[in-house]
C-alpha cells in the first residue's frame, strides 16, 4: 500500500518500447497548500511527447506517462489557492512549477526560472516522485500553472494551445507582431499552424515559407497573406530584406538547410526567433550572414502565465479555431497516435478524448 495518493495512466516503459503503452496507477506529490487537482477530460498530443519517450531529447525517469496539453475539471483546490475555483474548467501546459521568487519568475518569465519543473518527466524535489502527464486520469498542480479556460473554446480544441499554441503565441507578441509588420513563419506542422492563425490575429502581414507547395491551400485557409516554397528557384529573391519577424517552428531543417537564405529575408534588425526543437540539429552560423541586415538570432520557450491568458482572451474574442483531429484515449490508440504524428500524418494536432470511458 502506498503512502501517497495514486492516479491512473497510460505509461511507457522504455525508449525501447515507446509505441507501447500500459495504463498503470502511479504514486503523485502529496497535495500542496497551493495545488489544483485537475480530473481529466482530454489531452493534446505534442511532438514533445514523441522526443521524450523515445529518448530522442535524452535520458529519462520511466515508467512513464506523457501528455502536457491538458484540459480538465478542477475538483479540488487547495487552501490558499486562489487563482481557480473548484468546478472551474481549467487547462494545464508543460509546465507545472516554477520558484516565482527569481528574477525571471517576477518579470513574467517564469518558464525560464532556474528550478522550473516540468509537467511530465520532473523530479519533485521533497519526495523524489516524477511526474507525470495529462495520459492519465488526474494531475496535481500548483495553481499559477493552472489557466481558467474561456467558455467560448471548445476543450478539444483548447488542449494543443496550451504548449503548442502559447509556444508559438510568446514569440510573436514579444517580438512585435502587429499591424505594419510582416511575419513569417517557417514550417506548417502543428506548432506553424497556431503561429499562423496568431500572427493574423494579432494583425500583421503573415507569409508562410514551408519546403514545398504541398501545404499551400492550407496555409491560405487559415489566413496566410503569402506563401513561399524553398524548393522553388530564387524563392527569396522577391522578398529580400522585407521581413520585420520570422518564427521558426520546423521539427527538422533537412538535408543541406541554407539559415542565410532567410536571414536575408529579414529587415535591418529584423528577427528571427526559433521555437521548433528538431533532434540532433545544428544550426551554421557564419557572422557574415548577419552583417547585410544586421539581423538578430533568438529563441523563446513556452510563455509566461499572462501570455497564456492573454492568448485565450484573444482566441476566444476572435473564434480563433485549432485544426484538430480528436482520438479516444486507449493505448492502441496512442501508440497508432504516436506512430502517426512522427511520420507528420495530422493536420494539424491531435487531442486524446473520452477519458470517462478509460478512466470511469
Amino acid at each position: 500500500m502506498s503512502k501517497y495518493d495514486q492516479y491512473e495512466g497510460f505509461q511507457v516503459n522504455s525508449p525501447q518500447t515507446w509505441t507501447q503503452f500500459h495504463k498503470n496507477k502511479f504514486d503523485t506529490k502529496p497535495f500542496g497548500d497551493y495545488d489544483v487537482e485537475v480530473k481529466v477530460e482530454c489531452c493534446g498530443v505534442c511532438s514533445s511527447d514523441i522526443h521524450t519517450i523515445s529518448g530522442g531529447w535524452g535520458e529519462q525517469h520511466f515508467p512513464l506517462a506523457v501528455g502536457h496539453e491538458i484540459v480538465g475539471k478542477a475538483v479540488r483546490v487547495g487552501p490558499k489557492v486562489t487563482l481557480i475555483k473548484e468546478g472551474e474548467r481549467v487547462g494545464v501546459g508543460a509546465q507545472s512549477w516554477s520558484c516565482l521568487e527569481c528574477r525571471q519568475c517576477k518579470n513574467d518569465n517564469e518558464t525560464y526560472c532556474a528550478k522550473q519543473l516540468d509537467t511530465y518527466g520532473a523530479v519533485w524535489p521533497d519526495t523524489g516522485l516524477i511526474s507525470q502527464g495529462g495520459y492519465s486520469s488526474h494531475v496535481r498542480t500548483h495553481e499559477h500553472w493552472v489557466f481558467p479556460i474561456p467558455d467560448a473554446i471548445p476543450s478539444h480544441l483548447a488542449a494543443p494551445m496550451l504548449c503548442a499554441g502559447i509556444t508559438s503565441y510568446s514569440p510573436l507578441v514579444r517580438n512585435g507582431a502587429g499591424p505594419g509588420k510582416k511575419v513569417g513563419v517557417v514550417g506548417l506542422g502543428g506548432l506553424g499552424h497556431y503561429g499562423v492563425l496568431f500572427a493574423k490575429a494579432l494583425g500583421a502581414e503573415t507569409w508562410v515559407i514551408s519546403r514545398s507547395h504541398s501545404k499551400e491551400a492550407d496555409a491560405k485557409e487559415m489566413g496566410a497573406d503569402g506563401y513561399l516554397a524553398s524548393q522553388d528557384k530564387n524563392w527569396n529573391k522577391d522578398h529580400l530584406m522585407t521581413f520585420d519577424l520570422i518564427i521558426s517552428t520546423a521539427s527538422s531543417f533537412g538535408e543541406g538547410f541554407d539559415l542565410s537564405a532567410y536571414l536575408a529575408l529579414l529587415d535591418v534588425h529584423g528577427k528571427w526567433i526559433s521555437v521548433g526543437l528538431p533532434e540532433e540539429a545544428t544550426l551554421n552560423i557564419r557572422p557574415q550572414d548577419l552583417n547585410g541586415n544586421g539581423c538578430l538570432i533568438g529563441a523563446s520557450h513556452l510563455g509566461s502565465r499572462r501570455e497564456m491568458l492573454d492568448m485565450l482572451k484573444l482566441t476566444a474574442e476572435k473564434g480563433i479555431k485549432s485544426w484538430v483531429e480528436t482520438v479516444p484515449i486507449s493505448a492502441e490508440n496512442l501508440s497508432k497516435t504516436m506512430q502517426r504524428l512522427q511520420k507528420y500524418d495530422v493536420r494539424y494536432r491531435f487531442t486524446m478524448t473520452d477519458y470517462d470511458k478509460a478512466f470511469p
